[in-house]
């Protein structure tokens, strides 16, 4: 993340412009604003999925959602844009968990620790990473932005694979295959 910082950006202050794009209904549309890099926020993204403000936890659902919607990633770095401004968050691994999904014989819907819903497809792909001694899965939300999948939900999905065209392990959702194994 670019180095500057600006005392004057506040977690209030980006709150509020998201509230107003909020307001209007549905994600705001992140992926078309741009505006100037105002600072880092001392905000991170725990990878347990915990939102931290100024090192304490952000306790209330409703904030922490909030924030999620106007979250955007640019190659590696984390930020939060509002139309006027774009401030530098830290994200441990994903920004998302993953805690629950809803299998079916002909798609996945996941659940993320912040309401969000998300069909496994060719734009939602599930995505394994790590070894086979400790895979990583995720599935991609929105916009470069993923969602790890938790443990119960992983080994949900385990038990409803079966074996795909190339003879690894996987799950099928909305005509496409997910391996589960590397």
């Amino acid at each position: 993340m670019p180095d500057q910082s600006d005392k004057s950006v506040s977690a209030e202050g980006i709150a509020a412009a998201a509230s107003k794009a909020a307001a209007k209904g549905g994600l705001p549309p992140v992926h078309l604003w741009n505006p100037p890099f105002c600072g880092d926020l001392d905000m991170e993204i725990r990878a347990d999925g915990t939102w931290f403000h100024e090192g304490t936890p952000i306790g209330r659902p409703a904030m922490v959602r909030l924030f999620s919607t106007i979250l955007k990633r640019e190659g590696d770095d984390y930020f939060l844009v509002t139309p006027v401004e774009k401030v530098g968050i830290r994200v441990q691994d994903a920004p998302f968990i993953a805690t629950d999904a809803d299998i079916t014989a002909d798609r996945i819907v996941f659940t993320t620790n912040v309401g969000d819903s998300v069909v496994a497809d060719a734009d939602h792909p599930i995505i394994l990473r790590g070894d086979s001694s400790a895979p990583r899965p995720y599935v991609h939300v929105r916009a470069g932005l993923e969602a790890l999948i938790d443990r119960k939900t992983f080994y949900r999905l385990a038990a409803a694979a079966d074996t795909g065209p190339d003879g690894r392990a996987g799950v099928r959702s909305c005509g496409q295959f997910f391996p589960l194994e590397n």
